[in-house]
């Protein structure tokens, strides 16, 4: 008779009640994943033993399994808290290098506008440059933008207008436009263009019909007529019409117009804008009032970083506050064929190894990569409820292998005692 198997009994559940122990202790840990104990039989090895007649001697924890089932995913109040639906882990590289990977969201910035998180390890994706391009080719660790973005000067203009086919020509005796007179034009509009410094240059267009299907087009930058004198303004451009009114005959292209350096109500003075394409295609003269349904430029003033916004795809864009925003980054994360591989560190983190292979890259969302939600963060994936069942069942095999003990502890007493 032997102890070891009820000894090795009682080492197993040992070894389970302190794998359901750490499971319930991590039962609120963000991107912890429950692990499970595995256990195997064991047999002596004999030459010549009947396999009917062999008895086990008990058994051995095999493996402690971790199981990467998708945790519940609960929102948060910090937008830089990121969970992944489905698969895929973050990377996180502390100041050597050494890559960790990890479910915990948990992310904030630093002084520095590095995305960390609390071990200080830096989230790791691919930059964008300083026109939002996003450089896929070289990942590294992501940092957030801190200054502001720099003005952009008006190249184009795009507008959308109907001109009233039953408007009457108001061309003035002796021909031209008297902009301080509205008789002599018969619908004006306004838009704001910027100049090379982000300064506002206030740009109002008149349409005067001067024939039927025949407008001539007037503008002003800050007051100032643009082509043509003060006292004798003429036209940028003459939009013509078929019959049917639908777009215009002419002129086909977008016209390039100067605006020149002018001083606003307020005494700012504006630099001059060249060159600026006005795309008119988009006209029509049907017989409905004078009405402008779009007018877009691409310019616009400095601005200053307002927040942060992740996207789905891990795109990082920063919003700033003259309505503009540019992405600053993307998040990279990484997969394996036999996640149950990695090798828990500690810090909800894990590293690779030789069972794991080599991490698989990409963005989220691609292949088998889950997507992020930002400003929410996944919970641990550990069933209290179960786990305390399982605390009862391992606490009663732990008090049956005992009883095993003490029944052939009383066996081998008997067998002392005989005479």
């Amino acid at each position: 008779m032997s102890f070891q198997q009820g000894l090795s009994g009682l080492n197993a559940s040992a070894k389970n009640l302190e794998v359901i122990g750490h499971n319930i202790a991590n039962a609120n840990t963000f991107g912890n994943k429950g692990s499970r104990a595995e256990f195997a039989d064991m047999y002596a090895n004999s030459i010549g033993a009947s396999a009917a007649s062999n008895v086990g001697i008990g058994v051995t924890l095999a493996t402690v399994s971790q199981q990467f089932t998708q945790g519940n995913i609960t929102t948060t109040m910090n937008p830089l808290d990121l969970a992944i639906n489905g698969g895929g882990f973050f990377q996180v590289a502390d100041s050597s290098g050494a890559l960790e990977y990890t479910r915990n969201g948990q992310f904030k910035a630093d002084r520095e506008g590095n995305i960390v998180n609390g071990a200080n390890q830096r989230l790791i994706g691919y930059m964008a440059d300083s026109q939002g391009v996003i450089q896929s080719g070289a990942s590294g660790p992501l940092t957030l933008p801190t200054g502001g973005i720099t003005p952009h000067v008006t190249s184009r203009v795009e507008m959308e207008v109907n001109l009233d086919s039953s408007s009457s020509p108001t061309v003035p005796d002796g021909g031209g436009i008297d902009f301080a007179d509205a008789n002599t034009y018969n619908k004006p509009t306004s838009q704001t263009l910027y100049d090379s410094r982000g300064q506002e240059v206030t740009v109002t267009y008149y349409f005067q019909k001067t024939a039927e299907n025949t407008w001539d087009v007037y503008a002003t930058a800050n007051g100032n007529t643009i082509a043509g004198t003060e006292t004798a303004p003429e036209p940028i451009t003459t939009l013509e019409f078929n019959d049917g009114g639908a777009a215009p005959s002419a002129p086909l292209d977008p016209v390039s117009i100067n605006v020149p350096a002018t001083t606003s109500d307020t005494g700012v003075t504006t630099e001059a804008i060249t060159g600026v394409a006005l795309d008119m295609s988009r006209f029509t003269e049907q017989g409905a009032a004078f009405a402008v349904t779009d007018l877009s430029q691409d310019g616009y003033a400095p601005g200053q970083l307002t927040s942060i916004v992740i996207e789905g795809g891990g795109v990082v864009t920063a919003r700033y506050s003259n309505g503009q925003s540019k992405p600053a980054g993307q998040i990279e994360l990484a997969t394996f064929r036999n996640p149950q591989g990695l090798q828990p560190v500690g810090g909800n983190g894990w590293v690779r190894s030789y069972a794991s292979g080599d991490p698989i890259l990409g963005t989220p969302g691609e292949g088998n990569l889950g997507v992020l939600q930002s400003g929410a963060l996944e919970e641990s994936n550990v069933d209290l409820t179960a786990e305390l069942v399982a605390m009862i069942t391992a606490q009663r095999n732990y008090q049956a292998n005992a009883q095993t003990i003490k029944t052939v502890d009383q066996v081998m007493q008997t067998l002392v005692n005989l005479r």
